[in-house]
């Protein structure tokens, strides 16, 4: 009885094992593909990775820096705003160098009324007093003579009438009333002509140092407000208000790195996509002026021609599109520019990556 029992045990086991090994040996059927991957749409076609940036003349996207530090203290414009040349985007603050730029204004103005000042002169003020002290010399000057005359007169009438010494006290007196006269004309003909012409020399070139001065501090004041430095759509900001930016751009906690504060772009209606042959393929482009290629989106099963914009005609060693640094190895590739018209109801974005295939010659 009790081997019977081990038997049918052991027969439900196998039977249970040939079953499971049944069911574990069927595949799931593959699901369909949710896109196409990017086939080559040319006989004889060359394959490049792709980033899409803005369109512009040269050069990528619009990396902006700012030329002072500080702590961010207003943010004027959103992410994704279209905005003109001349624009603020944000500010910086400016609270120490404002103070220094209203303190040299006030040294260049006070130095422009000191000028003023010595252009002006004669004061008729100061004139009239000068005057003044003439006259009062000149009458000084007769009552001197005055007084010689009749101590003169008196000794000659009678030489014991009038001291020797009292003689001489009078003819003393009138040689320091002619002496004071000769002073006074002189100090009067000084007053008449005014400043002295090296005192107001020096005086411009002091209001012009001064002016250059607060027109520097000025520029450099206008430079902690970040302006648009071209019509465009503002693509990121890399800061927010408080936070500390230099001249080496915004701190990114994520890569550790320096980011540039404001990324600007040309209106999104046309984009470019840069794509990067490798070196051996170089050769086998075809003439620009008839170059043919397309551009394929990942996820996706749309795909866009492309016009050919420009050539940078320099290998350079290959970058990490993801991040744009540059990667240590051999691999040199050529970057050529490519333009697209952004279809309606599709989202592309500078920075997007895609798939390029350019048709060989």
């Amino acid at each position: 009885m009790h081997s019977r029992v081990i038997f049918v045990v052991s027969g439900v086991g196998l039977l249970l094992a040939i079953v499971s090994a049944y069911l574990f040996s069927q595949q799931p059927k593959a699901l369909p593909p949710t896109f196409e991957p990017a086939a080559n749409p040319y006989g004889n076609g060359i394959y490049a990775n792709g980033i899409i940036e803005s369109d512009q003349g040269q050069g990528a996207n619009v990396n902006i820096y700012p030329e002072v530090t500080g702590p961010v203290t207003h943010i004027l414009l959103a992410e994704g705003q279209a905005v003109h040349k001349g624009d603020a985007i944000l500010t910086i603050d400016d609270s120490v160098q404002r103070a220094t730029s209203e303190q040299l204004k006030s040294q260049a103005e006070a130095a422009l009324a000191l000028l003023n000042e010595l252009r002006a002169q004669p004061r008729a003020e100061t004139l009239a007093v000068a005057a003044a002290q003439v006259d009062n010399a000149e009458a000084t000057l007769r009552n001197a003579r005055d007084q010689l005359a009749k101590q003169q007169q008196s000794y000659d009438l009678d030489p014991k009438s009038v001291s020797r010494d009292a003689l001489d006290n009078a003819r003393n007196a009138e040689h320091i009333a002619e002496t004071n006269l000769e002073v006074v004309h002189r100090q009067f003909e000084l007053t008449r002509a005014g400043a002295w012409t090296y005192d107001i020399q020096n005086q411009e070139r002091q209001y012009t140092a001064l002016s250059k001065a607060y027109a520097a501090a000025a520029a450099l004041l206008a430079k902690y407000t970040i302006r648009a430095p071209t019509d465009g759509v503002v693509l990121a900001i890399a800061t927010a208000e408080g936070s500390y930016v230099s001249p080496q751009g915004a701190y990114n906690t994520y890569t550790q790195g320096f980011d540039p504060l404001v990324v600007m772009g040309t209106p999104q209606g046309r984009l470019a996509v840069r794509a990067y042959i490798d070196e051996i393929l170089v050769h086998q482009l075809g003439d620009p002026r008839d170059m043919h290629a397309r551009m394929f989106v990942r996820g996706t099963n749309v795909s866009l021609p492309l016009s050919f914009a420009r050539m940078q005609p320099y290998i350079s060693p290959k970058i990490e599109l993801s991040d744009q640094r540059q990667e240590r190895v051999d691999l040199r590739v050529l970057p050529i520019i490519f333009r697209f018209d952004n279809p309606p109801g599709l989202k592309l974005y500078p920075g997007l990556l895609v798939d390029v295939y350019i048709a060989a010659k």
